[in-house]
């Protein structure tokens, strides 16, 4: 055969499969591109693709060629090994395996890469992408604002429970449009310029973004004839006097939850919550350690010695009869069982504690002072310590 004899079709089939074979072999192994194992998990992949994608992002590399190349080159390895059945292919047959089929993906410009991975590049580069986004139907109702309030009350308060009116000053359903915004018979209409989708896509040469839509503030809907109330805000600020339940046992800074007595919503959206914080103040005769209620309970010192019985107030003015055991000792604590503040988490009440003190008189008659003289000298050999005692106070 001569050398200007035509070669038989099987000579040019294998002479593309060489070319085609000489360019696979050129190419960056994928796993490599994206740094990661042949055992790397789904998850692994699409991290590591994340972070090279915002490495070399265009936007942060202007006019650098290979910093675009980069990025190319990594989507074509995430879009091939995100792919269960593409990855199976490629983990047998190398990149040759990637063109034997016709569903293999090419990319040409970054519009190409951001449409294709919405949920990739949505996460970090502000949702959706312009053309793509999802045109809404009209008004969007939002959720209105959680608002903050201090209420102070007396400890005797917080272990009964009461009521507190509280004036707030919050957002309310404009009454006039019926929460719509816009005047009796008319309703918004879509947004011109970004066809109601609340977004546009601004190119920047390899770069593609979307930005809110300038002329509805990214609302994707123009009010034409807004109420004359809210001025379109579907809303209007005035006072409302509430009236606050406030549950026995609350404690100091505990937030009480108003259901839906926040700021209103727009366009029928729900409600915030009011909290309310609550401020306890403290009591002269009473604290609180816990669920219990104590107090200081003075007794003279014969009651100290001898025992006693009495009627005592409790902090919301109720009596109790204590007992007061011969001998107490000043710091002995008297308790009466489930007397005390109830659990708001259990239901579950605390104890009213009684603490003794002796009452030391600063001024006392001459028979008192005879009497103590004359008991002060008939314990003297039962009691040597005690001599002293008295005298501290009476000499």
């Amino acid at each position: 055969m001569g050398c200007d004899a035509p070669r038989p079709p099987l000579y040019y089939k294998q002479l593309i499969i060489l070319f085609n074979v000489h360019d696979h072999m050129s190419k960056k192994d994928y796993y490599e591109i994206l740094g990661v194992t042949k055992e790397a998990t789904e998850a692994d992949i699409k991290k590591a693709y994340r972070k090279l994608a915002m490495q070399h992002h265009p936007d942060r590399n202007p006019n650098n060629k290979k910093a675009e190349a980069l990025f190319k080159e990594a989507t074509e390895a995430y879009e091939v090994l995100s792919d269960k059945d593409k990855r199976a292919r490629y983990d047998a047959y190398g990149h040759q395996g990637m063109h034997a089929g016709s569903d293999y993906q090419s990319y040409g410009n970054a519009q190409d890469i951001f449409s294709h991975f919405g949920d990739i590049f949505g996460s970090f580069f502000g949702g959706g992408h312009g053309e793509h986004g999802r045109e809404r139907g009209g008004a969007t109702p939002t959720q209105g604002h959680d608002l903050a309030y201090d209420a102070t009350i007396s400890l005797k308060e917080s272990f009964t429970g009461c009521k507190k009116e509280i004036k707030v000053y919050h957002y309310v359903p404009c009454t006039t449009c019926k929460h719509t915004g816009t005047k009796s018979g008319t309703k918004p209409t879509a947004c011109k310029t970004c066809h109601g989708r609340g977004s546009q896509t601004v190119q920047q040469g390899f770069f593609a973004f979307s930005q809110p839509c300038k002329a509805c503030n990214g609302a994707g809907f123009l009010i034409q004839d807004p109420c004359g109330t809210c001025k379109g805000q579907t809303r209007v600020q005035q006072y409302e006097t509430l009236s606050v339940t406030i549950p026995a046992g609350i404690f100091n800074n505990a937030d009480l939850r108003v259901p839906n007595k926040g700021d209103s919503g727009m366009f029928g959206g729900p409600a915030g919550h009011l909290y309310v914080k609550i401020k306890v103040t403290a009591d002269s005769g009473f604290e609180r350690r816990g669920n219990d209620v104590v107090c200081t309970l003075m007794l003279s010192y014969p009651q100290l010695v001898l025992g006693a019985q009495m009627e005592v107030p409790s902090l919301d003015g109720s009596l109790h009869t204590v007992k007061i055991p011969k001998g107490c000792a000043v710091g002995q604590e008297i308790v009466i069982s489930g007397k005390g503040f109830r659990s708001l988490q259990t239901g579950s009440m605390g104890n009213l504690i009684f603490v003794a003190h002796c009452a030391i008189p600063k001024k006392i008659s001459n028979d008192a002072r005879d009497a103590l003289l004359a008991y002060d000298k008939a314990i003297e050999h039962e009691h040597s310590g005690i001599r002293g005692f008295f005298k501290k106070f009476l000499g």
